[in-house]
């Protein structure tokens, strides 16, 4: 019994992490970041995976990207400034650890 236990703890946590990322993608795509971001390929602003490429290892990058993210950036990526973004911290948060974790 404690075994098979076990075993659905594990399947639950595989299925969750999925489910999660899913929810970030979702918040993304309600905020309107795709329509200047994308995962794989720059539109106006950088690829997703450019920017989780970027700060690979980073222990501060995630707090780093959320400021930017809330409060808006300029000459990271090029001439082209993000504004500030209408997200609450907790979003902010959950969106940078998304973008970190492609």
């Amino acid at each position: 019994m404690i075994k098979q236990m076990g075993v659905l703890a594990i399947a639950a946590t595989m299925v969750a992490l999925p489910l999660s990322a899913s929810a970030d993608e979702a918040l993304a795509k309600s905020k309107a970041c795709l329509a200047c971001h994308q995962v794989q390929k720059k539109v106006v602003g950088p690829a997703f995976k450019d920017v989780a490429a970027k700060y690979k290892g980073d222990a501060g990058a995630a707090a780093m990207l959320a400021g930017k993210i809330k409060n808006g950036t300029k000459g990271t990526w090029g001439p082209v400034p993000m504004p500030a973004q209408n997200v609450t911290e907790d979003e902010a948060k959950k969106l940078a650890a998304w973008v970190l974790s492609l």
